[in-house]
């Protein structure tokens, strides 16, 4: 399992960027998360890793 938090505002964010936010349920800023770890999920926190941090 792995845990990601959103640490930056979506504000100014690219449209793709946003959408990846929201298959993640990531919305405010602080919200976390815990996932099933997996390449689908790497590739996504590829897409937004300046917004987001895994938490342990």
């Amino acid at each position: 399992m792995i845990k990601i938090k959103l640490i930056r505002s979506r504000i100014g964010s690219k449209p793709k960027q946003r959408a990846v936010l929201d298959g993640l349920g990531l919305r405010k800023i602080n919200a976390v998360r815990e996932f099933q770890d997996g390449p689908a999920l790497r590739g996504a926190i590829e897409k937004v890793k300046h917004m987001v941090e895994v938490v342990q």
